[in-house]
């Protein structure tokens, strides 16, 4: 886990994920044994939920798992977690793909919508919605122009040809 911790880019992947207080419990995390919960919170001494809320974020991205202990006394349940730190790639280009596949939807939208906005305000609209209301802005009653999305447009191809060649 050290080595993903001092990379910047998987570094900055983590701390967008699960915050300060997940890096901070990353950071003390025991590497190679099992932990509950309970436990890694007295260890690091961050808030009970904190460290909950960390390890089922990472868990939802395969980068924890945990493993389910039964007391047969009182028949409470721990969970003993562990970290998965070799899934980072993998977690990364997930959320690299759900990127792309957003970047792709805006795109086909700015590409097939022809757009008009208010210079008071800023309110921008399809064609369609300006039709409508008569190309007037719907807010403060002013007279809406052709926009040109052609800037937008371009960065938006732009990005989604760089991000489709890194996922290959």
């Amino acid at each position: 886990m050290k080595e993903i911790l001092e990379n910047s880019a998987m570094s900055a992947y983590l701390n967008r994920l699960i915050g300060d207080e997940g890096m901070a419990l990353l950071a003390a995390f025991p590497e190679g044994k099992e932990y509950s919960d309970e436990e890694l919170a007295d260890m690091t001494e961050i808030n009970l939920n904190a460290v909950r809320h960390t390890l089922y974020t990472l868990y939802e991205r395969r980068l924890a798992e945990y493993r389910r202990i039964k007391n047969n006394e009182t028949g409470w349940l721990t969970y003993l977690w562990h970290l998965l730190p070799h899934n980072i790639n993998t977690a990364i280009e997930n959320e690299l793909e759900i990127v792309l596949e957003k970047l792709k939807k805006r795109e086909r939208y700015e590409a097939s919508n022809d757009f008009y906005m208010c210079r008071e305000c800023g309110v921008t609209l399809t064609f369609n919605q300006a039709i409508d209301i008569e190309f007037k802005c719907p807010n403060c009653g002013t007279q809406t122009s052709h926009y040109d999305n052609s800037l937008l447009l371009h960065a938006l191809s732009q990005r989604v040809e760089e991000m489709s060649e890194i996922l290959g």
